[in-house]
């Protein structure tokens, strides 16, 4: 077989392969109904700026709950409930620190939630997620990224559904002013991962 052969049937291999792979990892889209956030596989991230952006720094809370409603785009809907006391970055002192007043402010506000108000996905399971983000005692509209990562059966069988949110809000919009920008940036990056379960 000449060169040119092998790198004319390497090149349909190549395509070949990706387009399997493409088909392969695509998001399916999940049956109607209603679901529940699965808290063991389900998460919150947040990232900042350190010392005014000198570097970037993550947390994460671990205790989430919640419902989705998968239909059409007029009837999807979800709601988001986040403990701010689970919060987790590796250091206790500094997990105190952002429990306090200073910040979240975990034992006058418990809870931060998320009020979905529009849900819009396209064929390729991304699109856009609007809602109400009550946090530190304050509502307001936000609109974050959204993606299906993906849809199947569980290891009881059960049907399961996996999506991510991402996107920015600034601290002070929800009253949470110390520090700003010296000890931590405003703005901070969201990032939510979800797994649920239709009931």
């Amino acid at each position: 077989m000449s060169r040119f052969a092998l790198r004319s049937l390497s090149s349909v291999i190549a395509a070949a392969s990706l387009a399997l792979s493409a088909s392969t990892f695509a998001a399916t889209p999940a049956p109607a109904g209603n679901y529940k956030i699965d808290p063991v596989h389900s998460v919150a991230y947040f990232e900042i700026g350190h010392l005014g952006g000198v570097s970037r720094f993550m947390g994460r809370f671990n205790d989430m709950s919640g419902d989705l409603v998968v239909d059409t785009p007029e009837k999807s809907k979800i709601k988001v409930e986040i403990k701010t006391g689970s919060i987790d970055t590796k250091h206790e002192p500094l997990e105190k620190h952002l429990k306090s007043p200073d910040f979240f402010n975990a034992v006058q506000f418990p809870v931060m939630s998320f009020t979905s108000t529009a849900v819009n996905l396209n064929a390729a399971g991304e699109g856009t997620l609007a809602g109400n983000l009550n946090l530190h005692g304050v509502s307001k509209p936000v609109t974050l990224k959204l993606k299906q990562i993906g849809s199947g059966k569980g290891m009881k069988g059960e049907t399961r559904v996996g999506y991510v949110a991402t996107g920015t809000i600034k601290r002070t919009d929800f009253g949470m002013n110390y520090g700003v920008p010296g000890a931590a940036t405003d703005e901070v990056d969201l990032h939510i991962n979800i797994e649920a379960v239709k009931q």
